[in-house]
């Protein structure tokens, strides 16, 4: 069984084909960072234009040579996202079904994130505890089962790939902020600034970084200039601070719950300081722990064309629109 997958949420036009036998047989991904870069940050209308541009040709070079008429259903971002993004691959997706006379299936972008750890062939086994860290989301989801969720923390404020982006922009750094702050943190000393690791002990398991990114800007508002020693420092340190929290809060959840698998996913999990944290935690309470690949961890299609493969029985030949940019994990359609 093929599933062809389809992701326009935000700001990478990408297509993927998910064979139930042999795994991953086809993606194509092109991003649009270099496009949003300038502004730090995205513009809804200048993604969906480019959506529009590049979809056909992503779509046919993720197809190679693999016929058309092989695909069995058609597995698209509906949500959450940009709507007018989401709505170009939508429009994509039905089209496509219709020419093929294929059956749809819309599905939700965050859980398939939370899939995507096992694109490389690992057996799904629930229940475990997700840590989904992206530039829109910062959660900490039970996951029992499939289509079953439960979220037991969030930002209560600004997720933390967000918190990211802002304080890149503030030392000077470009777009997006989460690789350009890794890359020069490896250079600086994160202990040099004392920032405060927001909720820390609190005893729940949401977060908040807001004032954790006041905290960088009332520190760069104080120097009297910026050098690249110090732009290291404050990256080092700010990483360093926003990455205990999350790693507290996964462990806190750990020890609440009793679960003993975690999953780690979304762009933040990219994070190699955030990797390694995770590492020890695993050596230190002997638990399971899961990553996308570095290249899935961002958004991509592969990932929705896998989780639409595990919900093929889902699939419709209704062409309703499902699109819409906000959509809770736990809440179908």
């Amino acid at each position: 069984m093929i599933t062809l997958g389809i992701e326009t949420s935000c700001d990478e036009t990408a297509v993927a084909l998910f064979d139930s036998e042999k795994g991953l047989i086809g993606e194509s991904v092109f991003s649009q960072i270099d496009l949003h870069s300038e502004y730090g940050g995205v513009i809804p209308e200048l993604a969906s234009r480019d959506h529009c541009k590049k979809i056909i040709q992503i779509y046919k070079h993720a197809l190679g040579s693999i016929d058309p008429e092989s695909i069995d259903h058609v597995a698209y971002t509906a949500g959450p996202g940009l709507l007018g993004a989401l709505l170009i691959g939508e429009n994509f997706a039905q089209g496509l079904a219709i020419a093929l006379n294929k059956p749809l299936i819309p599905v939700n972008h965050l859980e398939a994130h939370l899939m995507a750890p096992f694109l490389g062939g690992e057996q799904v086994e629930f229940p475990f505890l997700t840590l989904l860290v992206s530039g829109g989301h910062s959660l900490i989801i039970d996951v029992q089962g499939l289509n079953e969720y439960k979220i037991l923390g969030q930002s209560r404020d600004d997720a933390v790939g967000e918190a990211f982006d802002k304080v890149a922009k503030l030392i000077g750094l470009g777009y997006p902020g989460g690789p350009e702050i890794e890359k020069i943190a490896k250079h600086g000393d994160p202990k040099k600034f004392n920032f405060p690791q927001p909720m820390l002990h609190s005893s729940d398991y949401d977060f908040s970084f807001s004032g954790l990114k006041t905290a960088v800007l009332y520190a760069v508002q104080d120097l009297t200039e910026m050098t690249s020693e110090i732009q290291a420092d404050i990256a080092a340190s700010f990483q360093h601070a926003a990455t205990e929290v999350l790693v507290q809060k996964i462990s806190n959840a750990l020890e609440g719950t009793g679960r003993e698998s975690i999953i780690l996913a979304g762009g933040v999990a990219a994070n190699k300081m955030l990797r390694d944290k995770i590492s020890n935690l695993r050596a230190g309470l002997n638990i399971n722990v899961l990553y996308p690949p570095l290249a899935h961890c961002t958004d991509n299609a592969a990932m929705i064309a896998y989780l639409g493969s595990l919900k093929a029985h889902e699939a419709t030949h209704s062409l309703v629109s499902c699109a819409r940019p906000r959509w809770p994990l736990g809440l179908h359609k």
